[in-house]
């Protein structure tokens, strides 16, 4: 089947942290979504036939009603994949939901949140009277502050998590709040994350997913790369998308511009 890649997709799917899609709806219009959805499971049967899908509206100015979203959903299971929530947004979306007989998720909407928006900075502290101040100072050569000592613990290096052995087809490995390094084989089926960096001293043939919490430096490295999927921070691409000449090489996986990029390492 062909795939027109040649316009702006009125549906942007990023894959979550338990192989769980989330398809954000930027254009309401049920036939193209359909078609696009489509033209993914075309691609990447494997991947994506029967996959669980997230439906988020937070992309709409409007929230469509009823008819419309089961119309949408009654779409995308006859496109291959099967819609199992809807991404919180707010009230109107919870009764959405009801209407569907679906859940809502929240974790979603926020790394959306996280990815698209910059942290709010912390207020500055109120100006202390000049003796609290001085009484404070005396206190603070005797007795380390709690609040310095719990800044200092979190700002700690966090060690990474090490896989020795094979992952075999069907297993998931994850490093929560970590980078990841395996050191043997990640075989098909199987499915390494991180919420850092993902390296790989063996063969890649199942699917790497870095940056899982939304972290867009995260990277993947790896030393024989025949992956079915790679995504960055849900960003992804899928065995079909990778050029032949990279297969097989040691690579670098990284997110430049919202793309994934692929480069050959020397």
């Amino acid at each position: 089947m062909a795939v027109n890649l040649d316009y702006e997709q009125a549906g942007e799917l990023k894959i979550g942290q338990v192989g769980i899609a989330n398809l954000r709806i930027r254009t309401l219009d049920v036939a193209r979504l359909s078609q696009e959805m489509r033209e993914r499971v075309a691609r990447a049967p494997k991947l994506f036939g029967r996959a669980a899908v997230i439906l988020d509206f937070g992309g709409l100015s409007q929230l469509p009603d009823r008819a419309t979203a089961q119309e949408l959903v009654n779409g995308l299971r006859d496109a291959g994949v099967l819609p199992v929530a809807l991404a919180y947004g707010t009230s109107e979306t919870e009764t959405l939901a009801q209407q569907l007989g679906l859940p809502l998720l929240a974790k979603f909407r926020a790394q959306y949140e996280r990815a698209d928006a910059e942290p709010a900075a912390a207020p500055a502290p109120a100006a202390a009277p000049a003796a609290t101040a001085t009484a404070s100072k005396r206190a603070s050569a005797a007795v380390p502050a709690p609040a310095a000592q719990a800044a200092t613990e979190a700002a700690a290096p966090q060690p990474g998590r090490m896989q020795l052995a094979t992952v075999r087809s069907g297993q998931q490995l994850y490093a929560e709040n970590c980078d990841l390094t395996v050191l043997s084989t990640v075989g098909a089926g199987a499915e390494v994350i991180a919420d850092g960096s993902i390296h790989i001293y063996g063969t890649l043939r199942g699917r790497a997913l870095a940056g899982a919490q939304g972290n867009t430096s995260a990277r993947i490295f790896c030393r024989d790369f025949h992956a079915e999927l790679v995504a960055i921070a849900g960003r992804y691409k899928v065995l079909d998308d990778i050029p032949d000449n990279l297969r097989g090489k040691a690579v670098q996986v990284w997110l430049e511009q919202d793309q994934i990029m692929i480069a050959a390492l020397d």
